[in-house]
């Protein structure tokens, strides 16, 4: 049993190592391929076995993370998000404005189409819109990366992590928009704020602009489809009064919305699933086994009991709030918020986990999957949105919106300290 235990253990430690360092040195593994590797070991090594492993992955989880996958390719290959983004960026404002519209338009989409799918969309698009009306892309990258984090914790499908909260906590979807709805706006206006003021007498590009057609930009901004778009858009809208109106399992809904959308005359479902993120899902299985695993050999127990008996019991709402924070940028926010699930047992504790690991994502550039998709959307256009420039714009937007959220929260909590 002891052997066990110390097997757990070491995949554990190696695993959680990988989603430190985004991979393992002299491998050739990424976060995914780490996670996948832990799982293997465990089945492999007898400790856990091919049932317990199965019985460990949250169906709910990846049905409704695969289902919001198909719900935007259909999106994304009917050209809707660049129609939208090229409507957004000819509107006659100065910008200042334009980069207000930019945010809230990303918040909401990010609220129902998920932030990493939102910025892989609008990205590119946007860097061509900005360079063709002369002004310097890069404040509205980091307000659509910002915005599209900040916006995703509006709903439970905004982001992988809040879908995962919201499957395993049980959480009512109207509830929690209603919960959160508060600190996302004052989040998307404090973050509107803090990158109009840095970049204030600065909007308009100087120097040489790159080219504005690369080779791969026919392909990031397919043709709009009108019937396309409005297929998945009625999807989505009956998804989500679906969701607010009825105790209709989420999951089940939306697997049927992707059966609807795959059944197309003219989109190959082939086209569909090639744009599903398979490796988010294998990272899910991945994690899924090896976090049961650990909670099934009583260390999680352990370690939450000597914790508590340090004065830091990670139930209560403010330690958590912060164990989310700090975890969320030590090893992601999916991972952080499965090792925390555990000890979330305060009425509060949905949108704790969910607020917290994802404002947290704007800290730092490796912070969150979509800021490192705007990032690589603006090198392929010969823009470098490195650490230091990203750091400038989601530090201060980082701390200011978890402070708004903390102070809602507090006074959610009855005065509470969060």
């Amino acid at each position: 049993m002891g052997g066990m235990v110390a097997t757990v253990t070491l995949v554990f430690i190696v695993v959680y190592l990988g989603m430190i360092l985004g991979g393992l040195p002299f491998l050739q593994l990424d976060r995914t391929g780490v996670a996948l590797l832990g799982a293997i070991a465990l089945v492999g090594l007898g400790a856990v076995s091919t049932e317990a492993a199965v019985q460990s992955l949250h169906l709910p989880t990846l049905i409704l993370l695969f289902a919001f996958m198909v719900l935007s390719a259909q999106l994304r290959l009917g050209g809707f998000y660049a129609w939208v983004t090229l409507k957004l960026a000819a509107l006659p404002l100065r910008p200042t404005l334009l980069l207000g519209a930019l945010v809230v338009v990303v918040g909401a989409l990010a609220a129902v189409f998920s932030n990493d799918v939102v910025c892989l969309a609008v990205a590119p698009v946007l860097i061509d819109a900005c360079r063709r009306r002369q002004l310097d892309p890069m404040p509205f990258l980091l307000g659509l990366a910002c915005a599209a984090n900040v916006g995703s914790a509006a709903t439970l499908i905004g982001n992988p992590q809040n879908m995962l909260i919201g499957a395993t906590l049980g959480l009512s979807f109207g509830g929690y928009v209603a919960e959160v709805i508060v600190p996302v706006l004052l989040g998307l206006l404090a973050t509107w704020a803090i990158l109009a003021w840095q970049t204030r007498g600065r909007w308009h590009a100087r120097g040489e602009v790159a080219p504005l057609h690369s080779p791969d930009a026919d392909e990031e901004a397919p043709v709009f489809d009108a019937w396309q778009t409005t297929k998945g858009l009625l999807v989505a809208g009956a998804l989500l009064g679906v969701f607010l109106l009825t105790s209709w399992p989420r999951e089940a809904a939306a697997l049927i919305g992707a059966g609807v959308l795959l059944t197309s005359r003219r989109l190959h479902s082939r086209q569909m699933l090639g744009l599903v993120d398979w490796e988010l899902l294998v990272l899910f299985v991945g994690l899924f086994v090896v976090n049961h695993a650990l909670q099934d050999s009583g260390l999680v127990a352990q370690g939450v009991a000597a914790l508590a008996a340090m004065g830091v019991p990670l139930e209560q709402p403010g330690i958590l709030f912060g164990a989310s924070v700090l975890l969320s940028n030590l090893v992601s926010n999916v991972p952080a918020v499965m090792l925390l699930l555990p000890v979330a047992t305060d009425p509060l504790a949905g949108p704790i986990l969910a607020l917290a690991s994802t404002l947290a994502g704007n800290l730092l550039l490796v912070g969150s999957i979509a800021n490192l998709i705007v990032a690589d959307a603006a090198a392929r256009r010969g823009l470098t949105l490195d650490w230091r420039t990203h750091a400038r714009a989601g530090v201060p937007v980082t701390l200011v919106t978890l402070a708004i959220a903390a102070a809602w929260l507090a006074w959610r909590a009855g005065g509470s300290p969060v």
